[in-house]
Order: structure tokens, then sequence, then C-alpha cells
């Protein structure tokens, strides 16, 4: 049974959330709506309608259930599988679905708008890396987003940006008429947590891949794609190998595009090719396990919307080696040791010191505290609340009076 609205709060608001470009194995923007979705579902303020693939409705109806503690939610399995027919039915069907289900505001979660929408339009707008490194992408991503984006930024309702950073940078690659907010990723509290759910469980999931309990872990998590900057991580894992004999070096996730480069820099590893591990997309469950296990967590990317990886690993305590001058470094500040984009050797300096310091060192120790400190702020509630707030704006509907 959904829960009661209280007396004197508005009716709840009504939110068509398009969920169509969620992957079945979610990274990235795609584990972000699954998240927020989750979140919203769970507001008794919020009548979550979800649009979905044809083929994808079980995933969404198991989230909503009866409404998960918010007004029970539906979910509209239409829209086509293949990208190409996905974006043309955004802007030829969704419209015309939109008005017969009358939301009071649609979410485009990941860049992307019905243009014909006859009712306000909230559009999440994750980094601007197709403006700034189109090499980055395929280059038909890059004019797809990239005029997705402007269209959004002059005729949305409003923006949604996952960081300060990337609402920053989209003020000045765009011109932005709508109103922005900034809505950060939250973390799953019950999942990523420096403790193990039972004794053992860890060193099963890592016997699962091969690693040995053991051996010193240099764990990266996420899309092996050219903005992650992984080939500069194993270059330095090379040199960090003659000092750190056990060390092993876990690249944990799928291969997206341009990912080749990254077996290139494994095939000139200097006899250490061995010692790094390619486990491949890995489930939600091991993905705790890997972080909590890590010596060091690295994650060089050059540049994220919000990189929510990073903050996983602060959730579990581990240490965190990332880059400065990013959404990273914005999350984490002195929880973690910033390294200049795209340096080897700085960051095979930073991952060094983190393994010569140990477990017990008092530096490492601070870092993990305020690195749990930054974690404990951070959940999917806080974040449908900041998302809730595009929602009024955009609907027209004041906060209410106190808030």
């Amino acid at each position: 049974m959904s829960a009661p609205v209280p007396s004197g709060v508005d009716s709840p608001l009504r939110v068509t959330l398009d969920v169509s470009a969620v992957p079945a194995a979610p990274a990235g923007a795609g584990r972000y709506t699954l998240d927020l979705a989750a979140a919203l579902a769970r507001r008794p303020d919020v009548e979550l309608i979800m649009t979905t693939r044809r083929d994808d409705g079980p995933r969404w109806h198991r989230l909503v259930g009866d409404g998960a503690g918010g007004p029970p939610g539906r979910v509209l399995a239409s829209a086509p599988g293949p990208r190409l027919l996905r974006l043309a039915w955004e802007q030829a069907r969704l419209p015309s679905l939109l008005r017969s289900v009358a939301p009071d505001v649609h979410h485009g979660p990941h860049y992307t708008m019905p243009e014909r929408a006859r009712v306000p339009v909230v559009v999440t707008v994750h980094d601007c890396t197709f403006f700034d490194h189109p090499e980055w992408h395929e280059r038909s991503k890059v004019l797809m987003f990239r005029r997705a984006i402007r269209v959004a930024a002059r005729r949305a309702a409003a923006i949604v940006c996952v960081s300060r950073t990337t609402a920053d940078r989209l003020a000045t690659v765009c011109d932005v008429r709508a109103p922005v907010f900034v809505a950060p990723h939250g973390v799953d509290h019950a999942r990523f947590t420096p403790v193990e759910p039972t004794a053992g469980a860890d060193e099963s999931v890592l016997a699962s891949l091969g690693l040995d309990l053991g051996w010193p872990l240099i764990v990266f998590v996420g899309t092996v794609e050219p903005r992650k900057n992984v080939p500069a991580l194993v270059r330095a894992f090379d040199r960090l190998v003659p000092r750190h004999p056990e060390l092993r070096l876990v690249i944990a996730g799928r291969d997206g595009w341009g990912g080749d480069e990254v077996e290139k820099a494994v095939a000139a590893s200097e006899g250490h090719r061995d010692r790094v591990v390619r486990t491949g997309y890995v489930a939600d469950a091991a993905v705790p396990a890997l972080l909590r296990r890590a010596a060091v967590v690295a994650y060089p990317s050059f540049e994220e919307g919000y990189g929510l990886p990073a903050l996983e690993a602060l959730a579990c305590g581990a240490p965190l080696v990332t880059t400065a001058g990013t959404a990273m470094a914005e999350l984490a500040g002195d929880a973690a040791l910033l390294v200049p984009a795209g340096d080897t050797e700085d960051l095979a300096a930073a991952l060094g010191s983190v393994l010569d310091e140990g477990p017990g060192s008092s530096a490492r120790s601070q870092r993990r505290e305020r690195g749990l400190a930054v974690a404990a702020g951070r959940t999917w509630a806080a974040s449908a609340e900041a998302h809730f707030a595009a929602y009024r704006h955009a609907a027209g509907r004041p906060p209410p009076a106190g808030r």
C-alpha cells in the first residue's frame, strides 16, 4: 500500500521519466537513471510514470512495485529497442504519449528531450565532453549530443547537472537559458560499505574473479573508453611492479568505444602483462568487494560529469587516487590523492605512495575517515530531493512555506 500524502501537502507531482536508454547491464548514466528512479518511486510526493523499451517493462515494474512507498507507479513500455529508432520515437511518438498521460513534468535523464512536447521538460546534462573532447566519442554521437544539449539549454524548463563542474562548463559552451539545478549522485549505502556483508563474502568474490586475497590490488572500475585514461594506468602499474612483486592491476568493466588502446598498453608492458587482470563487466554485487579489498583504487579519468566509481570507493573506505581539476576532485577533496590529468609519472608516484604507506598509517586513516564522511552525505534520497526542486520549478509549483 502506498504511503499517504501528509495533510497540507500538495498532491503528488506527476513525473514521467524516460528510462528507455538504460541497458540491461547499466553503468554510468544508466546506473544514475536506475538509482534515481528507485529513489523517486519511494517519495510520497511523486507519482512516477516511466517510459521504457517495449521489451524492458518487467525490470521497471519490479522497481516500482505498487509505488515502493510512494504513489502507485506506472510503466509504459512503448519505445523501440535500437538507438536510432528510439531517438526517432522520442521526437515523433513520445509527445503524443505525454499528452495522453498529462504529467506535470517530463524528465529526459540522458541529454535529450522531445522537442514538440507540450509539457515542461527537465533534461540532465552529465558532462560537456562532446564539445571539449569529441575525439573521445564516436562521431555520430558527437553530432547528435551536441545538438541535443544545445536544444535543451535553450528550450528545457530546467536543466539538471550532476556536478558544479559540469554546470560551470555548460555555461561556457552553450547559450543556457534554462535554470540550472546541481543534483549530485548518491551512493547505495546498503551495498557500498567498509564492512563485508558476511564473513568470507569478499574472498569468495575475489576467488571467482581469479584473484588471491593475499595480493595487493590496484583496482579500476568503469567502462573502458578513451577518457578513462586506462592506458596511462597500465603504464603507471608497470613502473610499480619491480618494487611490489605481488601487485596486480584489476581493470573491472566492459570495453567501450576505443578500448583497444588498453590492450596495446598491456601488450607493451615490460614482462608484467600476466599481472593485469581484465574482468570484463562485473556484477553489481561484486563491485563493493573489489573496492573494499583494493590496496588502492585508481580512477585516472581525464574528465567526468561526476565519477560515481570514485564515490563508491570512498564509501567502501578504499584509498583513492584520482584526477585534479575534475568533478572527482570536487567530490573527494582531500579524501583522495589528486594527480594532474594524463601524467603517468605523477600517477605512478601517487599510487606508489599509498602502497608504501601501509594499511595502518595515520595519513591513510585520516583520508579514509574524510572519505567516509563525504560518502555519508551523498545519498540517492538527497539526489532525488535536488531533482524534485527542478521538477517543482519546471511545473510552476513553488516550494511549500518554510522550505
